[in-house]
């Protein structure tokens, strides 16, 4: 993509600061400590893990040298919190979270079950009786007062309510440096909510590190977390650090550590991480969770009902070794961006996982959409070289078909020199790319035969697209900005939603658009798409925005950099249907007028934020974490409200009794 020059300097300078993931040479014998070819090299040893980071740490010092840049970085997948996500779904009583695969569940903030709301705040986690809309009311609120938990996404199912949580481990017990390096731990707690008023809590589970994502099959839950290590302090100190831990309470109150002896290695991915995978059969009480521990972080996670996918970014070593008195002498060209994405499969059944093999193709993903499982074939899109650069090592756009045993066997390189990818979308025998520079090509993809995948069509409109959707198997929804070329350049403007006809794959066509408000205007949809509620059967199609709009003067001055005043926050409320495309039926706000006074010309984060958008039978709810609000779908009239903040409160399960 090619925005002001500004723009591709910071992204310049981003690239530059994330560390990289560098292969590992001469490390030893213990490479081979496996067994079979789909198996990982063991660490084996803590001398072996101290040589691994040394090794690893002194060829990122030769592309990324100041250690400080490298303490404030830490691991960029590993540090990021997740998105929260949204619903949307095709059954007809009620709406269901918007997930990547049918089958396989992904973890967000509210939920509904026909009946019930569920949601998830960083403070509480509250049951909210939604139908009848004119009798909603808040069952209880789980609370988690010493401030030791702090809620993240949540599943639910028949029987159970899920939470998945940030929590902070107690000290390590001695007076090292390695003890004040103490990370949060990602901690489960499973409920009974048999009885809505006293939700009853049945397990616990613990993982060292930071969320990284899960998914739910069935009654199987699979979590995945990265922990970053410091390797300053693990080659600087003279004892043992402590492996990962993890705890079940099936198993006892206690923390069990991961021996090197268990934990292995992303060979041509070493990063001051350790990636945790986890998995567990809620149905059976009785069974532990199971866990393993891989040295190097995770990136992006992508499911399918019978595998799980991690994966990670690997850096080709420098060609030679480079002395401390050369780096400080020899001038630094930019290298070439010659990153690889490695994808990791793990089989998974009844709530275990098993590494099953390791595939590689060149580039970057963008997210968990560049990946996707069909029969017996993983296709993956990707970035290489850098969108900025006009020498060899500008970006190009790539699509790899991989075997079942996860060799490549058929791949289209080179798709749209000097862009990014923005957007993928797989959709059975076809994908759906979306690139951007000063316009936003729509790239049609053939994936019948496997080993020759090939363009079919383009098409090229103003703007660009972060998410997409199927609408059905000819049509697709776009959902991302608007933009004004202006000479090299292209300014992105208010959100975009468009409505692509594939019918003729050789011809797609943008048959219907709606841009939303001017500059600045964002919707949490473009980066996460469980934001988004859709229909077909009742023609919905909802989602939270933020919304700003130029003034008169603005757009007198004819300024395409300018941004929009702030001017709405909640629920964009469309009719969507192939003959008439984007009608809008309403809007929905939880702001006050005297909110949208005392706000001006800029809106942040408030708890008055509209966050998702459900649909149990005709009533659409809109769910912030101050109130739920419902509407009558076919007259957009309010049936009801619950304010959340007045309502009587119910504490069920401090943190402290949870952790300890």
């Amino acid at each position: 993509m090619k925005k002001p020059i500004a723009w591709f300097l910071a992204g310049a300078l981003l690239f530059a600061a994330v560390p990289a993931f560098v292969a590992a040479v001469g490390i030893g014998d213990e490479e081979a400590a496996a067994a079979g070819t789909d198996e990982l090299p063991v660490v084996g040893s803590y001398d072996h893990l101290k040589k691994l980071l040394k090794t690893n740490w002194q060829q990122r010092a030769y592309l990324y040298p100041t250690r400080d840049l490298a303490m404030e970085t830490q691991s960029a997948a590993s540090a990021a919190p997740p998105v929260a996500g949204g619903s949307t779904g095709r059954n007809a009583a009620y709406s269901t979270t918007n997930v990547q695969v049918q089958g396989v569940d992904e973890a967000d903030v509210v939920k509904t079950d026909g009946t019930y709301l569920y949601q998830a705040t960083s403070d509480d986690v509250r049951i909210i009786r939604a139908a009848p809309a004119s009798h909603m009311k808040l069952m209880s609120r789980l609370t988690y007062e010493d401030g030791q938990f702090d809620p993240l996404e949540i599943y639910v199912d028949e029987k159970r309510l899920i939470v998945i949580g940030h929590s902070n481990a107690p000290a390590l017990r001695g007076d090292s440096r390695l003890a004040a390096h103490v990370p949060v731990t990602v901690q489960t707690l499973v409920y009974d909510i048999g009885d809505k008023q006293h939700p009853k809590l049945t397990r616990r589970l613990e993982l060292d590190g930071q969320y990284l994502s899960s998914r739910k099959i069935g009654s199987s839950l699979y979590l995945t977390a990265n922990k970053w290590i410091d390797p300053y302090l693990i080659l600087e100190q003279k004892e043992e650090a402590p492996g990962p831990v993890y705890r079940d309470s099936v198993r006892g109150d206690g923390y069990r550590t991961v021996p090197y002896q268990d934990i292995r290695y992303f060979p041509e991915a070493i990063q001051p991480d350790y990636l945790l995978a986890a998995g567990v059969n809620l149905d059976d009480p009785r069974q532990p969770m199971s866990v393993h521990a891989y040295l190097g972080a995770g990136e992006n996670i992508y499911a399918s009902p019978s595998n799980l996918y991690v994966a990670v970014t690997e850096q080709p070593a420098p060609a030679r070794d480079v002395k401390p008195f050369e780096r400080a002498l020899l001038p630094r060209p930019l290298p070439p961006d010659n990153a690889r994405t490695a994808v990791y499969r793990f089989a998974l059944k009844d709530g275990t996982l098993s590494f099953t093999g390791k595939g590689s193709v060149p580039g970057r993903i963008l997210n968990q959409f560049s990946m996707d499982e069909h029969g017996k074939h993983l296709r993956i899109a990707t970035t290489s070289g850098d969108v900025w650069r006009t020498d060899e090592g500008i970006s190009k756009n790539n699509l790899y078909v991989l075997d079942d045993r996860l060799n490549v066997t058929g791949k289209l390189e080179g798709i749209a020199p000097g862009e990014r990818i923005y957007s993928v979308r797989f959709m059975g025998d076809r994908a759906y790319m979306v690139t951007f520079q000063k316009v936003d090509p729509l790239f049609v993809i053939d994936l019948k035969q496997p080993s020759a995948p090939a363009v079919l069509g383009a098409l090229k409109i103003p703007g660009y697209s972060d998410y997409l959707h199927p609408y059905d198997e000819h049509h697709i929804i776009g959902f991302g900005k608007d933009a004004v070329a202006e000479k090299e350049w292209a300014y992105y403007q208010g959100m975009k939603v468009a409505l692509f006809d594939v019918t003729d794959v050789n011809n797609p066509k943008e048959t219907f658009k709606t841009v939303i408000g001017d500059r600045g205007t964002e919707s949490e949809l473009l980066s996460n798409h469980k934001a988004l509620l859709f229909s077909p059967e009742k023609h919905l199609l909802a989602f939270p925005v933020t919304v700003r709009e130029l003034t008169d003067a603005q757009k007198a001055a004819d300024d395409v950099r300018e941004h929009g005043r702030f001017a709405f926050q909640g629920a964009y409320v469309y009719r969507l249907d192939l003959q008439h495309g984007f009608t809008l039926r309403g809007r929905i706000t939880h702001l006050s007028a005297a909110d949208y006074k005392q706000a001006g010309d800029d809106w942040y984060e408030s708890e008055k934020n509209v966050q998702r958008i459900l649909l149990i039978g005709d009533t659409l709810y809109t769910v912030s974490r101050a109130a739920v609000e419902a509407h009558d779908l076919s007259t957009m009239q309010k049936l009801g409200g619950l304010p959340l903040f007045q309502s009587p409160q119910t504490s069920v399960t401090p943190a402290g009794s949870v952790l300890r």
